[in-house]
């Protein structure tokens, strides 16, 4: 049982609505997608095998009880479902974030799922499997990133696919870094008077020049 690593470190939590708490990340190689903002080009291909033993026993290493499984795509390896249901069942608190293409059925429900949805200005809208919003339980998120106002509307227009039982301040509405003034989304969503959340990234207003491990 093995997992194909890009980088594990330590750090304070950037994204989701677990923003500004310290958080141990484990950076998965590979992603099925090549969206056209990407910040993590790096794990595409580069990366080590290690035994799922290890990967367990390096993020113990940081005595940090909360988790996040990221890459690249995590899902993409199989292996990763284990890795959340070890860590779920040594009573870790995981995240898992995920581009949206895969399913995500098979994934422990004990594990705070962040589904990316892919906006037209990614390229890769085409490849969002709306049947994951099915899935979904009120603990979990979704995420837009933004880079224009088609992509705004987009994202209002998918926020009618969500199930009810998700929060819709759940939504996370993330200008795309260097791309989209923050100011300008923000805007946007005071207008449409959405009940949604903007969501920055926490980790390059902290660290904005150091792109990655961070």
């Amino acid at each position: 049982m093995t997992l194909y690593v890009n980088e594990i470190f330590f750090s304070i939590q950037g994204e989701s609505l677990h923003a500004g708490r310290p958080c141990v990340f484990v950076r998965l190689t590979g992603c099925n997608l090549r969206c056209s903002y990407c910040d993590t080009t790096y794990a595409y291909e580069d990366g080590t095998v290690f035994p799922v033993s290890k990967v367990l026993k390096t993020i113990g290493g940081f005595s940090c009880n909360l988790v996040e499984i990221t890459g690249g795509e995590p899902l993409l390896q199989p292996d990763t479902l284990l890795l959340v249901t070890e860590l779920l069942e040594r009573g870790f608190e995981v995240l898992m974030e995920t581009n949206g293409s895969i399913d995500i059925g098979n994934l422990d429900s004990r594990c705070v799922k962040i589904v990316d949805v892919k906006c037209p200005s990614s390229n890769e809208s085409h490849q969002n499997n709306y049947k994951n919003f099915m899935l979904l339980t009120p603990r979990d998120q979704l995420k837009f990133v933004i880079c224009d106002r088609k992509d705004f509307d987009f994202a209002v227009s998918t926020l009618e696919r969500i199930p009810k039982h998700l929060p819709l301040d759940h939504a996370l509405f993330s200008p795309a870094h260097r791309i989209l003034r923050p100011e300008l989304l923000a805007g946007w969503i005071l207008s449409a008077k959405l009940p949604v959340r903007l969501h920055l990234q926490l980790h390059k207003i902290v660290w904005p020049h150091i792109d990655r491990g961070v």
